[in-house]
């Protein structure tokens, strides 16, 4: 299990750089692989901000929506198929049967989750969890890891994020 602690998000820009420095860390560790991202944090700490630099990063032209109504939204990125799970206004775990969560992770693919403790009990596992916390003016995440593909990613991210992010 490895940890990576980004101490100084200070603004909606340095979220992005973080994203985006996440999609390079992920291109280069994906490899036709899936990873279950659960993200932690306050309303308004950031979870959209980076997930939506993220896939923008992996190579999403449109919009990004947040899914906080249809509580997943696909994507088709450079990497493969990426979803993103808002779980905020879920009212029992067991809808994300009904959703057909399970059909859609037949398939590797990047899975990045808001609210993830709505889900208990039927989302995955998490591969990697990314906890964001209020440090007064800036942000404070910790990245912690739970399988071989997030400690791939983790390094890969150290190493982007050591030449200069």
């Amino acid at each position: 299990m490895r940890t990576l602690i980004f101490d100084e998000i200070r603004g909606e820009p340095a979220m992005i750089m973080l994203g985006q420095a996440c999609a390079t860390a992920w291109k280069a560790v994906a490899d036709g692989r899936g990873m279950f991202v659960h993200l932690r944090g306050d309303l308004g700490a950031g979870k959209t901000t980076l997930v939506r630099a993220w896939l923008r990063g992996l190579g999403h032209q449109g919009a990004v929506r947040s899914p906080t109504y249809t509580l997943i939204e696909p994507y088709e990125l450079d990497t493969g198929p990426g979803y993103h799970l808002d779980l905020y206004r879920l009212g029992d775990p067991e809808e994300l049967e009904y959703l057909g969560l399970r059909d859609l992770l037949e398939v590797p693919a990047l899975c990045l989750v808001e609210w993830p403790e709505r889900g208990v009990g039927v989302l995955p596992p998490a591969d990697l969890t990314i906890a964001i916390e209020h440090t007064g003016e800036a942000r404070k995440l910790g990245l912690q890891t739970s399988s071989h593909i997030a400690e791939s990613f983790v390094s890969s991210l150290r190493d982007i994020s050591h030449a200069g992010f």
